[in-house]
């Protein structure tokens, strides 16, 4: 038998990312999903193309040798498919983690195979796959008498992705648009520390440490992006490559990027060079028109991206520990608050009723896990205040 692998998530990310590299790799891939629309649409469809695009032109690649199920009404054959596979992949959004780690324990307990299964989350998250495996192992998902046998049969990584996937067009179909350079990081460890070889993925840097990585990625291409989505909605423009043709707003990116910079060089030893060289070509790469990038696609979900580890308060909190500057940041901060009822994003809407209903200590508290003791939590109490009274 050939390589199997299950991907979680029929999104964008999974199907122009995750399943381009497995189809590439030669896995027969196996789409799990909850969504009619899209299992209806894989199902029905023996191919897509997956258009990379970047400055130097476009390369078109199409996918094939794939299946696809809905886990809502057919969840034995998806464990039937895991205790078979070789590899489980997902990109459905950190909160969703918990809802699909019930049936990846039931295949992992029927797998009879000795060689372990590979379990990879590819979410913007830091340690996606360990939050994963907690929920897979809760003992309402595998009773605790079962954990030795469990750990036996599966190995789980952390992994870092970095890849921008713009907005569609209206008539794409299972068709996806992405930019052509990609950074895909997986941690080695939980193979090697066992003398097992880890699996072979296309275009997968296997790393010891995967942590500098994660930090860099969230704390630079995350940062930066949001950064120019936020001011660039609160300046009215429409695209990101707009917002940082916007001289002011370029120059405040990359203030934001300096004092992310400080904390990456000092925290994980990369060097000043090394990493200017990084910011450049992120800034490069966000800048790029060809990918038409529209902001409030790259600004929604504002409440997880004001969330203590995420690409502002996560870099803020440490910087202000450590003493240094962080006003950048707090620029930023007060941007995302300001992203409020954005149509067709839930937590904009959300972001602004806790905003009224709230005062300023108790969002602060509720939206970004800060408390009292966190050197930052008055700076971001002003903030608050500042846009309540806007």
């Amino acid at each position: 038998m050939g390589l199997k692998a299950i991907h979680f998530g029929g999104g964008n990310i999974g199907r122009g990312f995750v399943a381009e590299k497995l189809h590439m790799t030669g896995y027969e891939v196996v789409f799990v999903d909850v969504m009619d629309s899209i299992i209806e649409k894989l199902q029905s469809t023996k191919s897509y193309t997956v258009t990379e695009i970047g400055g130097e032109g476009e390369k078109v690649n199409t996918i094939t040798n794939y299946r696809a199920i809905n886990s809502k009404t057919h969840e034995a054959d998806v464990i039937k498919e895991i205790a078979s596979a070789d590899l489980v992949t997902c990109a459905v959004g950190p909160n969703i983690l918990k809802f699909i780690a019930p049936v990846i324990a039931k295949g992992i307990d029927q797998r009879t195979s000795s060689t372990p299964l590979a379990v990879i989350a590819c979410e913007n998250a830091i340690g996606a796959t360990d939050t994963l495996a907690g929920h897979i192992k809760d003992p309402r998902n595998t009773p605790h008498e079962k954990h030795e046998e469990h750990d036996s049969k599966v190995r789980y990584a952390n992994s870092a992705i970095d890849r921008i996937v713009p907005q569609q067009d209206a008539d794409a179909g299972l068709n996806v648009k992405i930019e052509s350079f990609f950074e895909w990081v997986v941690e080695s460890t939980p193979w090697t520390k066992t003398g097992i070889k880890h699996p072979e993925i296309e275009g997968v840097k296997w790393v010891e440490d995967l942590v500098p990585y994660i930090e860099r990625k969230l704390f630079t291409v995350n940062t930066a992006h949001a950064a120019a989505a936020y001011y660039g909605h609160n300046r009215h423009k429409k695209f990101i490559h707009d917002a940082l043709e916007d001289h002011e707003i370029k120059k405040i990116v990359h203030e934001a990027l300096a004092e992310t910079s400080h904390l990456i060089v000092k925290k994980h030893g990369i060097t000043n060079q090394e990493q200017k060289h990084y910011v450049n070509k992120i800034i490069k790469r966000i800048s790029n028109p060809h990918l038409e990038d529209v902001v409030e696609r790259v600004g929604r979900a504002p409440l997880r991206k004001l969330s203590r580890k995420e690409r502002f308060l996560g870099p803020a909190t440490e910087l202000a520990d450590r003493g240094d500057n962080v006003d950048a940041l707090l620029g930023c901060i007060e941007m995302a608050f300001l992203f409020q009822n954005v149509e067709g994003d839930e937590e904009s809407a959300e972001l602004a009723k806790i905003l009224k209903e709230h005062d300023a200590k108790s969002v602060v508290e509720k939206v970004c896990g800060l408390t009292e003791k966190d050197k930052i939590f008055p700076h971001v109490v002003k903030i608050v205040e500042k846009v309540q009274k806007a």
